[in-house]
């Protein structure tokens, strides 16, 4: 079913497109990376429809459904942006059963499983493993924060970056969590500074593939950077 004509949906099928060019066929994974409050779900799930218009197989995944358990994410301290940077999600378990087996099940027709979620945020447990299989050609799209740091590096086709001011990001995540909407508050030091670690290690804004001004969700504007 092919979706209204809208500013987003353009932006989508551009994007789609762009994707397209390099990958035509086979197996193909997508991230959708930007600071928590982004609207990467949103966004990812509007461009897996895009694709799947055209036929496409296509598969969501988020990170947030590969945390680590609270006592490894807190270790360092319930308050710390080290932590909140460097411990949050399970990158090994991530690969092993999902990133990994993906792009197996390309090489091998399709028979390789993969696990799209392996850990429960909200009970602190690990999932029942739930394992599918796809055929050759299909799409993984994933969405989260922290998608392009070191450990993740070429485990992507091709990438997004979300641009939004750090101001935005926190009335969104406000609106969603009832936290305080001012970023500079005392509760938001973890997220804020994590954050600004992730941005100085990764630079995640040149590394995506393409860069998308998401201050209105319902009128995403790809951005064009300048490197000279």
């Amino acid at each position: 079913m092919r979706l209204p004509t809208t500013p987003a949906t353009t932006l989508w099928r551009g994007l789609r497109g762009e994707v397209r060019q390099h990958s035509r066929a086979g197996r193909v994974v997508i991230a959708v990376d930007g600071r928590d409050g982004a609207g990467e779900k949103a966004f990812a799930d509007g461009l897996a429809a895009v694709f799947a218009e055209d036929g496409s197989v296509v598969f969501r995944a988020s990170i947030d459904d590969f945390h680590r358990p609270r006592v490894e994410r807190q270790a360092r301290g319930r308050t710390s942006p080290e932590g909140y940077y460097l411990d949050s999600f399970d990158y090994a378990t991530f690969r092993r059963v999902l990133l990994d087996p993906f792009r197996e099940g390309g090489r091998t027709g399709g028979s390789t499983g993969f696990q799209l979620a392996a850990f429960d945020l909200l009970r602190d447990e690990p999932l029942e493993s739930t394992w599918v299989t796809a055929s050759r050609d299909a799409v993984l799209i994933v969405d989260g924060t922290f998608l392009h740091r070191p450990e993740l590096r070429g485990a992507w086709n091709w990438s997004v970056w979300l641009d939004v001011p750090v101001d935005v990001a926190f009335e969104r995540l406000a609106q969603r969590d009832g936290s305080d909407p001012d970023f500079l508050a005392a509760s938001n030091t973890r997220v804020r500074e994590g954050h600004e670690l992730y941005l100085r290690e990764a630079n995640p804004r040149a590394a995506a593939s393409a860069i998308v001004d998401a201050i209105d969700p319902e009128h995403p504007v790809r951005v064009y950077q300048d490197y000279c």
